[in-house]
C-alpha cells in the first residue's frame, strides 16, 4: 500500500513538474523597452504635422506598450471628439498588436469576432499604428480629425500616424 502511494506520488510530481524540467529557471523580473516621451512627442508632432500639409486638423495620441497615454497632441481647428478618439486607436494598435486599419478589414471580412469591437476602449477604425523597433513593441500611435479615405487602410488619419512613426523609426531602430 504504502509502495503504491510513493510510486501515485512520484507520478503525480513528474507531471505536475514537467513543464519546468529543460527550462531555464522563471526570472523574478523581466526588462522591456519602451517609448521615451522625447520620442513619443516627437511622432505626434510629426503626426499632426503630416495631417496640416495635407489640409486637416487632428489630433495625435502615443501610448507606450502598457497602452498609457505618453503624449497627446489636438490641434487647435480639431474636434473635441478627436483626442479620445486618437487615444482608443492608439490603444487598440497597441493592444490587440495590429494596425486599427488591418484590424477593420478583419471584422468586415468577419475574419475577427463581432465581439472585437466591443472590447471596452477598442476602436476599429483606420489611424491606429504600432510603434515597434528591434523587433520590440515599444508603444502605438492614433491619429483622428480627417475624413476617412475610400477604405480603411488608405485612411488620411493612418497616413499621418504612419509619418508619425517613420519620423522616430531611425532613431529608434538603432537605439541601445
Amino acid at each position: 500500500m504504502a509502495r503504491r502511494f510513493l510510486v501515485l506520488f512520484g507520478l503525480c510530481n513528474l507531471l505536475i513538474m514537467y513543464p519546468l524540467y529543460g527550462q531555464e529557471e522563471p526570472q523574478p523580473v523581466y526588462q522591456f523597452k519602451t517609448l521615451s516621451l522625447d520620442f513619443a512627442s516627437k511622432a505626434a508632432w510629426a503626426a499632426i504635422d503630416e495631417c496640416r500639409k495635407r489640409g486637416f486638423s487632428v489630433a495625435a495620441a502615443v501610448v507606450d506598450r502598457g497602452g498609457n497615454v505618453q503624449a497627446l497632441l489636438r490641434d487647435r481647428f480639431a474636434g473635441p471628439h478627436t483626442p479620445e478618439t486618437a487615444r482608443r486607436k492608439a490603444w487598440t494598435a497597441n493592444s490587440f498588436r495590429q494596425s486599427t486599419a488591418d484590424l477593420a478589414g478583419f471584422l468586415a471580412r468577419g475574419e475577427i469576432p463581432n465581439q472585437v469591437q466591443h472590447n471596452p476602449g477598442a476602436l476599429l477604425v483606420g489611424g491606429g499604428v504600432m510603434i515597434q523597433a528591434q523587433g520590440e513593441l515599444l508603444g502605438a500611435i492614433g491619429v483622428a480629425g480627417a475624413p476617412p479615405g475610400k477604405s480603411e487602410v488608405d485612411s488620411i488619419d493612418g497616413a499621418c500616424a504612419l509619418a508619425g512613426v517613420a519620423s522616430v523609426r531611425e532613431e529608434l531602430e538603432f537605439a541601445q
